[in-house]
């Protein structure tokens, strides 16, 4: 088995070829390790590799994280991203800890996280999660439904609202991943005209990173290619 810093760079340097054959700045992609249920001794190795931004899907166990590597490593500018679900009683602990909230899919949740974000923290960088491939059992916003979020979440003072997030159905054949990305990629143009600062695409996984990275992706959310399978809670 390869190591974390290994695959860290094989990543990064699939990211760049791939980025490179469709003419896109591999400088625009950025890798989110996505380190939910690894162990910090794992994440320790990715940081001393250079990687950077993790994103986590469970509350506790990322804010557990958040403390620790402050204070093991109070002086490397960690980005913490969390890409999981939120409940409404736990948004307190996502508005005082994470830097980037990929998942909001109602105004509850946004209003929630705007009113416990600390006065003494820069704004929470937050994306509208958009169910694209309208499945019953995945959260996220309807297609149709996102401008008037988006309409909502941008009066809101300690938002600041970057773009859009999804989690497709899992598909294996790369056309049919590239078609629901381009949809995600039109919904982020179609949205710029009146919110040019929304430029950011959060798509793309292990499974379906080069048909993201081809359809406008700026964030990858890598796991398992980087810290191999998931070792659940």
């Amino acid at each position: 088995m390869n190591s974390v810093p290994d695959n860290l760079l094989a990543i990064k340097n699939k990211i760049h070829k791939i980025a490179v054959e469709c003419e896109r700045d591999p400088n625009t992609i950025e890798l989110i390790a996505v380190s939910k249920t690894k162990p910090v001794n794992q994440i320790t190795e990715a940081i001393n590799a250079g990687q950077l931004s993790f994103g986590e899907n469970y509350v506790q166990e990322g804010v557990e994280k958040i403390h620790y590597f402050k204070q093991t490593m109070p002086d490397i500018p960690l980005i913490w991203h969390f890409i999981g679900p939120l409940q409404s009683n736990k948004t307190k602990l996502v508005a005082e800890n994470f830097d980037w909230m990929h998942t909001i899919d109602r105004l509850k949740i946004a209003q929630r996280l705007n009113d416990q974000r600390p006065a003494n923290m820069t704004k929470l960088n937050v994306l509208i999660q958009v169910n694209i491939s309208q499945e019953a059992s995945k959260s996220g916003v309807a297609p149709d439904q996102v401008v008037e979020l988006v309409k909502q979440i941008v009066n809101l003072p300690n938002l600041s609202l970057r773009g859009l997030m999804a989690i497709p159905e899992i598909e294996n054949d790369f056309d049919k991943q590239l078609k629901v990305f381009k949809q995600m990629q039109q919904l982020l143009q179609s949205l710029q005209t009146d919110y040019p600062f929304m430029k950011t695409l959060s798509i793309g996984m292990t499974g379906d990173m080069q048909a993201a990275i081809v359809a406008g992706s700026t964030m990858v959310r890598i796991g398992t290619a980087i810290f191999g399978a998931r070792q659940y809670l």
